[in-house]
């Protein structure tokens, strides 16, 4: 059953059966896209465990490696330790390879939203979802991995992006994944309304959106490079203590500005296909806008991640971030 999951929550179609066993406990179908794992007797290190893939559409490789560890369950090689929350995110937009279909779903995760249209619908449906999931398990450490992956190449391929708020990521959290082969960590510097965000911000989670690459069709991503976040994935599955490697081995970045697209004659003064993480040297023109003015990279070098240029009005074009030390 777990095994056509996925399929099924792709195909639209509502399983008639939605509850049943796992080796070590049972899986509850929920909702279109979200399932949970309820184990019988929690591992020795066992979280509260969220993973979301798919919240924007056209990003396949988190999907098909969530996949992988569900189909490890249907061959008795994985037995549940810790409760997991499952989650598709975008489902119509998956169903279409498309990044959105109305807008994007991951600035949509505030409790005040009042938006009307489906993604929004959808982003309300998800946050119920982890509200009730932290609740269920409120004995537990709270965790989330949203997992996605990037619409360019990087000098970091596979980076974490820890989101702003008051909880404090624990020393643990960047071993495990600098041994998962996460090679860059980006410190946000605000509230940004992501879905890891929700779950830092509103449950005081342990909370990182992942990108896991470049975002490329299913079938054509190169999974044996996630084999050490799968076996990441597989030890919080398992409720066990994962393995650790030295954060020092990560480069670690924080954000000193955003560049916003403010009206239509906004444009980034670099190439569409610049990697994320390239270095501007100072004076270097960045973007101009007919509304703010150009923006021009002052006394400190900056590295440009997830630019856009064609962002919605008002939406965020560049994040632009600084060198600093790893944590103690």
């Amino acid at each position: 059953m777990l095994a056509e999951w996925i399929e099924l929550s792709l195909e639209g179609t509502v399983p008639t059966k939605r509850t049943g066993c796992v080796a070590g406990g049972r899986f509850l179908i929920h909702a279109p896209g979200i399932l949970e794992l309820v184990p019988d007797t929690l591992g020795s290190d066992a979280h509260a465990c969220v993973l979301s893939a798919g919240i924007h559409g056209n990003e396949t490789a988190p999907i098909e490696l969530l996949g992988s560890c569900l189909a490890r369950f249907e061959a008795r090689l994985l037995t549940l330790g810790a409760p997991v929350l499952v989650i598709l995110g975008n489902l119509e937009s998956i169903r279409r390879g498309e990044r959105y279909v109305e807008t994007n779903l991951n600035r949509l995760f505030r409790r005040e939203l009042d938006e009307e249209g489906m993604e929004p619908e959808r982003a309300r449906e998800l946050m119920s979802a982890v509200d009730g999931f932290f609740a269920r398990h409120a004995q537990l450490p709270r965790l989330h991995y949203d997992l996605h992956t990037a619409i360019r190449d990087s000098r970091y391929p596979r980076f974490v992006v820890e989101p702003y708020a008051e909880t404090t990521t624990r020393p643990e959290q960047w071993t495990w994944l600098a041994a998962a082969n996460i090679q860059a960590v980006l410190h946000q510097h605000r509230h940004s309304w992501t879905f890891s965000h929700y779950s830092k911000h509103y449950h005081h989670a342990q909370a990182f959106t992942l990108e896991l690459g470049r975002a490329l069709p299913f079938g054509h991503n190169d999974l044996a490079a996630l084999a050490p976040m799968g076996r990441l994935l597989e030890d919080l599955i398992a409720g066990r203590k994962p393995a650790r490697a030295p954060a020092t081995q990560m480069a670690f970045f924080r954000v000193a500005h955003e560049l916003m697209r403010e009206s239509e004659s906004f444009r980034l003064c670099f190439a569409d296909d610049t990697p994320n993480f390239t270095e501007f040297p100072p004076g270097t023109r960045l973007a101009e806008d007919d509304k703010v003015g150009p923006f021009i990279v002052d006394e400190n070098a900056l590295s440009v991640v997830f630019p856009n240029a064609h962002v919605e009005l008002g939406a965020r074009a560049a994040l632009l971030a600084t060198r600093v030390e790893p944590p103690n």
